[in-house]
């Protein structure tokens, strides 16, 4: 299990000693530098925290990927993640919200800490709107999804699987979602909103559109077409590009170093994806077959409190909590119902939903 976070350790130490030179350099003195270490620390694991549920999510979909596609989205995703949406995406959203050149936007950035603080949060609202409709998406997809084998909270996913045959349903739900919660912000941000929550909804549709059109192979257990390598890398950097909004928008709440921010988020990345090497790896999304779906309840969670940010916000440390909290309920009650019924798992058997309680209903297979 460990060998899977070496590279983590590594670049771990690397970007720590990077946030202390930094700190040195722009002061000259130990105690900024040492403050610039322990401040890249609390952002990676902020960050960690944060990202729980995405690295079970990755898994989910990494395990049907080649050996290829998997190590291009180690190597290839983990740039795209740190360099890509730590740096490249904030510096967009200062170009785009002030209307200035990304040189421009590059020298606020790197100069002027406040100006730049000052315009990524005030993108907050098109930020929301736009990663909370593509995560909800990503959520409702799953639980709408009327050929899933296991049922974790059978009282919950029965009625979604029911709703899943209506045709376009996630995307019908989570647009009405959009729709009304637009009348939560004034006139002024509603339109901002709007755009934004509806841009994320066709962004997952063409993301899937385009994994339609890639094609895929028929898996030879489950009778399912997986997704090409190609498809599925694009839509796991989507989906990373998402889970990343709320930790770049969290990170001002500790610093507004640019440098500092990509080093401690980058810490972060790099750790979600050995914990995702580790969960393929290791085959335990079929040891622990609650995991999954406890993982995109996290999701929906995350993507409510990123849509509700509009008015009402939540802290961070709040937001990380309740994830890890859905998380660790789920493979408590994998734990527990591996433990009562070692059977199923020696080769495939009837399938029961556990409750958060330990109770089992029995006999609840497929929607």
């Amino acid at each position: 299990m460990m060998k899977h976070f070496t590279g983590s350790i590594v670049f771990t130490i690397i970007c720590l000693i990077a946030a202390g030179a930094l700190g040195y350099s722009e002061s000259g003195l130990i105690g900024p530098a040492l403050s610039m270490v322990f401040l890249a620390g609390v952002l990676g694991v902020m960050e960690t925290s944060l990202s729980l549920d995405n690295a079970v999510v990755n898994a989910s979909i990494l395990k049907d990927m080649d050996e290829k596609w998997q190590r291009r989205f180690l190597t290839w995703g983990i740039l795209i993640a740190v360099f890509g949406m730590r740096i490249i995406f904030p510096i967009v959203i200062v170009s785009v919200a002030a209307w200035v050149s990304p040189i421009e936007a590059t020298r606020i950035a790197l100069s002027d800490h406040q100006l730049y603080e000052e315009i990524v949060t005030g993108a907050h609202i098109g930020i929301s709107g736009f990663g909370g409709a593509f995560l909800m998406l990503v959520g409702l997809s799953f639980f709408f999804d009327t050929d899933r084998e296991h049922l974790w909270l059978s009282f919950i996913e029965k009625p979604l699987g029911f709703i899943g045959k209506i045709p376009f349903a996630p995307y019908a739900t989570t647009a009405l979602i959009i729709c009304g919660l637009s009348f939560l912000v004034g006139p002024a941000e509603q339109k901002t909103f709007l755009i934004a929550g509806l841009s994320g909804v066709a962004t997952y549709f063409a993301v899937q559109l385009f994994g339609d059109m890639m094609g895929g192979e028929e898996d030879e257990t489950t009778g399912k077409v997986v997704r090409s390598g190609a498809a599925a890398f694009v839509y796991l950097e989507f989906l990373d590009a998402s889970f990343s909004f709320d930790g770049v928008i969290g990170a001002f709440a500790i610093t507004n170093n640019i440098i500092l921010i990509a080093l401690g988020l980058g810490i972060g990345a790099m750790f979600v994806r050995s914990m995702t090497v580790a969960l393929v790896r290791g085959g335990h999304l079929s040891e622990f077959r609650f995991l999954e779906p406890g993982a995109f309840y996290a999701i929906l969670a995350l993507s409510v409190i990123m849509l509700l940010s509009i008015r009402i916000e939540t802290p961070e440390v709040v937001t990380g909590l309740l994830g890890a909290a859905i998380i660790g309920v789920s493979l408590w009650a994998s734990i527990s119902h591996k433990k009562r019924y070692p059977h199923e798992y020696e080769e495939d058997g009837e399938v029961e939903a556990i409750l958060p309680t330990g109770n089992v209903v029995p006999n609840l297979h497929n929607v």
